[in-house]
């Protein structure tokens, strides 16, 4: 884990994750276009850029070290920038779809995806508007209450998917309030970025009859 009050660049990303030198590389156009088109378009919060690396890149790619998965579908909700979907195609072999209905940051990723070579399919159109796609993985980062995202995720659940949901100092009141509506087996993991904050593992999800 980076020490929280130094700086945390790429080569303190590759260092943490063990990646390989091509990956390390197609991350850092990654963070050199969204630098670029951050000119034009509100993809993340201003604040946040200097530390680009530890909030946004290793808090995404922190994901896959608490699935047993290498390979399947991976669906994200709401993916605005990009993260964690581009990060996770780019770190592994996942079948990665990232939904959001902000057409310019769809065409940022796009953009990104080609760039990278991450393959990650991009759909343009409300999460209550997808498809219905079976997961292997749903993630989301910043995007609702727990119980608006399992709502959303509802249609891409199998029985064995993992949901993955990166959370704030307000976890444990959402999870009560959740717990009323549906049952599901939850683990808190310790997030590598945020002293306040944690990663939801949720597996067996399914509504209280």
């Amino acid at each position: 884990m980076a020490e929280p009050h130094r700086p945390f660049g790429p080569d303190d990303f590759g260092s943490a994750l063990n990646v390989s030198r091509e990956t390390l590389e197609r991350l850092r156009i990654y963070g050199e276009l969204l630098q670029k088109w951050q000119k034009a378009i509100n993809l993340v919060g201003k604040s946040t850029l200097p530390d680009l690396w530890r909030r946004h890149m290793l808090d995404s790619a922190q994901l896959l070290s608490h699935t047993a998965r290498t390979t399947g579908r991976w669906i994200d909700l709401g993916s605005g920038a990009g993260f964690p979907p581009l990060v996770i195609a780019i770190c592994s072999d996942f079948e990665v779809h990232a939904v959001e209905s902000d057409q310019r940051k769809c065409l940022f990723m796009q953009n990104i995806s080609r760039e990278t070579s991450a393959g990650v399919t991009v759909h343009n159109r409300r999460i209550e508007d997808m498809e219905p796609l079976e997961a292997d993985i749903i993630s989301a980062r910043a995007l609702a209450p727990l119980e608006k995202l399992l709502t959303l995720a509802e249609p891409f659940v199998r029985k064995d998917t993992e949901l993955f949901f990166l959370k704030g100092q307000d976890v444990d009141e959402e999870l009560t309030i959740a717990s009323k509506c549906w049952n599901m087996e939850i683990k808190k993991l310790r997030s590598l970025t945020s002293e306040d904050g944690c990663i939801l593992k949720i597996s067996k999800l399914r509504r209280r009859s």
